[in-house]
């Protein structure tokens, strides 16, 4: 039997990975999730046969992994509740908590802790997601090959060598999918504008935005070539992309990434 691997928190990117985990053929009997909120403890149970507890403590009783799935917020206390043990066991740590860097944890945690950090984005949900990660020096190969074999459950994986560069990941890809529910609605908004009817302009919109995704990540084309094929010169697309152009569209999109890293560095400094 493989080694127990503990979930703190059972919300619903943990809920994700664990049914990646199930899905992957690992003994739902060596997974164990604490979860305060007794309706998701139980749906955890009842789904997927694994044992859940309320207490953290209780959920790590043998478990070699943890994982952090709980709200920032929460996050410093929680770890300070479970330093005595971790620093007994000596676990490997990841995190799927936002904002919260690997030298928090390993502090939080009493120090000399191996911890990958991971950044998902929500279309985990679906297996349809990417996950920034970065392992501490402590990590060992092993340790890498698991996190990534857990966060492969939600999707494509990437390793940042250089921990500063995870709030770059978070405005990405952490926070990219609302830049593209943005487009979509603006998308969706303008075709009314233009005299569609409402379910006409969804459909048109979010298929468009769907095809457009499925051509990016199934060919070996980048986007800008892409682009460059469907715009005819002189042609109702090129009027378009002229008037994306011409409003600064690039620059608005390096601004908003900006600000999202910078908060992102901020919400991480609020923590310590």
């Amino acid at each position: 039997m493989s080694d127990p691997i503990a979930f703190i928190g059972g919300g619903n990117m943990a809920r994700s990975l664990i049914g990646g985990l199930v899905a992957q053929g690992r003994d739902p009997a060596t997974i164990r999730v604490a979860e305060p909120v007794q309706a998701l403890r139980d749906a955890l149970a009842a789904d997927f046969g694994i044992a859940v507890f309320e207490d953290g403590a209780q959920a790590i009783a043998g478990a070699r992994t943890w994982v952090f799935a709980t709200k920032p917020q929460v996050l410093r206390a929680v770890c300070e509740s479970l330093a005595m043990q971790a620093q007994a066991r000596k676990p490997l740590v990841v995190s799927i908590a936002a904002g919260i860097t690997a030298a928090q944890l390993e502090r939080w945690l009493g120090g000399d802790v191996a911890v990958v950090r991971t950044m998902p984005n929500t279309p985990a949900l679906l297996g349809a997601g990417v996950t920034g990660l970065f392992a501490t020096t402590q990590v060992d190969p092993a340790g890498r090959e698991f996190a990534e074999t857990l966060l492969s459950a939600a999707g494509k994986t990437v390793w940042i060598d250089d921990e500063a560069q995870m709030d770059a990941v978070t405005a990405i890809s952490g926070s990219g999918p609302a830049y593209v529910f943005l487009l979509a609605e603006a998308m969706v908004d303008a075709g009314i504008g233009e005299g569609l009817p409402a379910d006409a302009a969804r459909m048109l919109a979010l298929q468009t935005v769907l095809g457009a995704a499925r051509m990016l990540t199934e060919s070996d084309v980048d986007a800008a070539e892409l682009r460059r094929r469907v715009t005819s010169p002189n042609g109702t697309t090129q009027a378009a992309i002229e008037a994306f152009e011409a409003g600064g569209l690039r620059t608005l999109v390096a601004d908003a990434v900006h600000a999202a890293r910078v908060r992102g560095a901020e919400l991480s400094a609020a923590h310590e």
